[in-house]
């Protein structure tokens, strides 16, 4: 009986973690919709993902993609320090889109390095739908 239980536990988990995701990201696109933002476009985020800013090449870091590949269901590894970048796709990484406070801030984060500016709620709101779309 023990056996049962614990295995059943398990498989309730995942259910729980995802339901977490899926609320993070619903209020986070709430709130980008609030701002004027939408409809969100998952085609649009992937675009953002490898979009190449600035006069420099992807692989100097001047694309999302550059740290986090092209896919992001495998992980990554930061251009200038080399620090492996865990998966950012919530279907490979239970860790991802949990928290809406840490999701903006990397978005601030990132987007500035990356962008050399702010993302918009748009952006944000394409990039969260295309995430949320692999599997």
């Amino acid at each position: 009986m023990k056996k049962i239980a614990f295995m059943l536990g398990w498989m309730v988990v995942p259910v729980v973690l995802a339901d977490l995701h899926a609320a993070t990201v619903d209020d986070l696109l709430a709130q980008y919709q609030r701002d004027g933002a939408g409809p969100f476009r998952a085609e649009q985020g992937q675009a953002l993902l490898n979009q190449v800013n600035g006069s420099g090449s992807a692989s100097e870091g001047n694309s999302c993609a550059a740290c986090h590949t092209t896919d992001p269901r495998g992980a990554g590894k930061h251009v200038k320090t080399g620090k492996v970048i865990e998966p950012l796709a919530p279907a490979v990484n239970r860790d991802r889109l949990q928290d809406a406070d840490k999701v903006e801030k990397w978005f601030v984060r990132n987007c500035k390095g990356t962008l050399g500016r702010v993302c918009t709620s748009q952006e944000k709101g394409d990039f969260l739908t295309f995430l949320t779309t692999l599997k």
